[in-house]
């Protein structure tokens, strides 16, 4: 037995080496913390970006597409330029994990310090000093309120709400609320319908399948609208056969 668990521990380890190392290259922007360089696809350590369909409030109670602003941002930093990225192993979804460098600047402390992103304190506690920085400045999430990345995956109406120095007593209802009753896909682009609760694998939909039409897009933790291909395979979606 105990031979059988040091191979074991021997071939974990093997793997996890396997997947370290270095990648270089122009990236494919997903979304602000996910990224393919050629084949690989990269999911940045120590920080978690809002998802593509996720809404926030600005500094006047507005609500806003944070999550495709924050990808935006971050494709508007990148600039097509070619990224150096240390790989440490794999995520449960396969994907690598690392950090990356652009002009010789951290990717992550840039979304972080400039409010796009938030420090991913269950794993790191490297950038809390940025996300301090960005919340006492009110960049980018922080000048209004919003629903931390992690908490928006599983949202309800006792999700926190986090915001600058502030926050209003009507933002967790607004974007609840925002969330759960407006089927629309959050940008005139993000037409590709994805129903996580397909077993053993969420699917993906593109317009013109057959079944896109069938499923039914009214908001819940099951179902979310990608805009690309690339995105919907990030979340770990497969495409579906008809």
């Amino acid at each position: 037995m105990r031979c059988w668990l040091a191979v074991a521990a021997l071939f974990l380890i093997s793997v996890h080496a396997a997947c370290a190392g270095q990648v270089r290259g122009v990236p494919q922007i997903v979304d602000a913390d996910t990224v393919y360089i050629g084949q690989t696809k990269i999911r940045f350590n120590g920080i978690d970006a809002p998802e593509t369909d996720q809404v926030c409030l600005d500094a006047a109670g507005k609500t806003w597409t944070c999550g495709i602003e924050a990808r935006e941002r971050l494709r508007t930093f990148s600039k097509d330029r070619e990224w150096s990225c240390e790989l440490t192993g794999t995520d449960i979804y396969r994907r690598s994990l690392g950090s990356c460098t652009v002009g010789g600047e951290n990717v992550s402390r840039w979304l972080v310090q400039n409010g796009w992103a938030l420090a991913f304190r269950r794993y790191s506690t490297e950038y809390v000093a940025n996300e301090d920085l960005a919340r006492e400045h009110q960049r980018g999430l922080w000048s209004g309120a919003f629903i931390a990345p992690w908490d928006w995956r599983h949202r309800s109406n006792l999700t926190v709400i986090m915001g600058a120095l502030t926050v209003p007593t009507m933002a967790q209802r607004a974007l609840i609320s925002n969330s759960t009753a407006n089927p629309a896909p959050p940008s005139g682009n993000c037409l590709i319908k994805g129903n996580l609760s397909s077993a053993p694998q969420c699917i993906y939909h593109v317009p013109g399948g057959r079944f896109y039409d069938r499923l039914n897009m009214q908001p819940s933790s099951s179902h979310r609208w990608f805009c690309t291909e690339a995105e919907a395979q990030a979340a770990g979606c497969r495409k579906s056969k008809l």
